[in-house]
């Protein structure tokens, strides 16, 4: 029977570990080998995904799908840049460029018809439209009387052009026909249309009623002109 020295032995075992080794070097490359197209495959995935969705660079998903374009939102903006021009060039007419004045009595089945004139003053055309504001007031500017009422129409846009003028009827019964209460303004206070200030015009034409029977005083809605 043959004995193997332990040398031999061991040089054996080394020898065929170094095989083994070898081996499994060589799995391990062939595995590396194999992940290379996982690794292509898994980065591939996305991007075909991504493209599908219509989500790439430099792709509109809204349009891809149909939907309205991105446009859409610029129109939005135009139309809220289109509301901030109109406000900002709004042609109506302001208190500062206006005067008032009150025209001849046109008198009739008792009752006084005054034009209340509204003149266009400054350079610029602009509108008035509706129902002045007034008030009888005395020379110390205490109001004479309850504010007008406004008769029934319908108000429309008047475009007074530089110079040009509108007009609204001040009418009342006269009060030595009716017996109202009656007091002698110093002025007539007249407030434009959509405004705050007033412009004061000197009353000249005698009583007014005030109170009692028939002492209302009514306004008419402004027209284009100085009188009817």
């Amino acid at each position: 029977m043959t004995h193997t020295s332990p040398s031999v032995h061991r040089a054996a075992l080394l020898a065929g570990s170094v095989a083994v080794l070898g081996l499994l070097t060589a799995c391990g490359s062939g595995g590396g080998t194999s992940g290379a197209p996982q690794q292509v495959s898994g980065t591939a995935a996305p991007a075909t995904g991504d493209t599908t969705a219509g989500t790439a660079p430099g792709t509109n998903p809204a349009t891809s799908s149909g939907a309205a374009p991105p446009s859409s939102a610029t129109t939005g903006t135009a139309h809220g840049t289109g509301g901030t021009r109109t406000a900002a060039t709004s042609t109506r007419c302001h208190t500062s460029g206006l005067r008032a004045s009150v025209g001849r009595n046109d008198p009739g089945a008792g009752q006084e018809n005054f034009p209340v004139v509204l003149t266009n003053t400054s350079g610029r055309t602009c509108t008035v439209r509706g129902y002045p504001g007034a008030a009888f007031v005395d020379a110390a500017g205490r109001q004479l009387g309850p504010d007008p009422r406004r008769s029934p129409g319908t108000p429309t846009t008047v475009t007074l052009r530089p110079g040009r003028s509108a007009w609204a009827g001040l009418t009342f019964s006269n009060p030595q026909v009716s017996g109202a209460r009656t007091a002698t303004p110093a002025a007539l206070i007249v407030t434009p249309p959509d405004e705050r200030d007033h412009l004061t015009v000197k009353w000249t034409a005698g009583q007014v009623p005030v109170g009692g029977n028939a002492s209302s005083v009514f306004l008419t809605a402004l027209s284009p002109g100085t009188a009817p």
